[in-house]
């Protein structure tokens, strides 16, 4: 019984032994490793830099930069064109404006003028309205023979046009002064000129 367990102690002590020096083999490596990546990153940093390299990384950043520079210049020269659309844009939008008030202004023009015209054109019919009126009365008050004689030596249309405006009794005494040719013209215009007149 005592024999077992000194072979089961001894194994266990040869196994923490071998771990033990796979450990310290690994810590060893790792040790070395991060020696010689030091050297090398020392080395690195105190040789001399190339002077070629360096002016290549140069023309690379002045090449970098001189299209930065470039970019700018075009974006620039793009914001400077924007602005310059704007404002003619803008000129162009208060030449409209300005065009409009000046059409507008003239629409109120023309609408003034048009109702003055109206109210000149009622004023002037009025009158000859009027004007007629007075004449027609004067021709009915006349004696039929007198305004038979005037009569025949009107245009047979206006007299025609007086003659109807006239009440029926004054204007058959005038046609009845005239000259039978000339009472069947102005007849032939007075029905002629109601011949349209709708019939009840």
């Amino acid at each position: 019984m005592s024999r077992p367990r000194a072979t089961r102690a001894a194994f266990r002590r040869r196994g923490r032994e071998t771990l033990l020096t796979i450990i310290m083999l690994l810590v060893g490596s790792a040790v070395l490793r991060i020696g010689l990546e030091a050297n090398a990153a020392l080395a690195q940093s105190t040789e001399p830099e190339d002077p070629g390299a360096q002016t290549e990384a140069a023309a690379g950043a002045c090449s970098d930069m001189g299209d930065f520079d470039a970019l700018i210049a075009e974006l620039q020269a793009r914001e400077s064109r924007v602005a310059s659309r704007e404002a003619e844009i803008e000129d162009r939008m208060q030449a409209l404006s300005v065009a409009d008030a000046a059409i507008e202004r003239r629409l109120e023009e023309l609408a003034s003028a048009e109702e003055s015209l109206r109210d000149t054109i009622t004023i002037v019919e009025t009158a000859a309205e009027a004007d007629l009126d007075r004449l027609t009365a004067v021709y009915e008050n006349m004696k039929p023979a007198e305004a038979a004689a005037l009569f025949e030596t009107m245009d047979a249309a206006f007299a025609a046009g007086f003659l109807g405006r006239m009440r029926p009794e004054a204007a058959a005494g005038i046609m009845a002064g005239l000259r039978p040719k000339t009472a069947y013209t102005m007849s032939v215009m007075l029905a002629g000129r109601n011949a349209g007149a709708p019939r009840q």
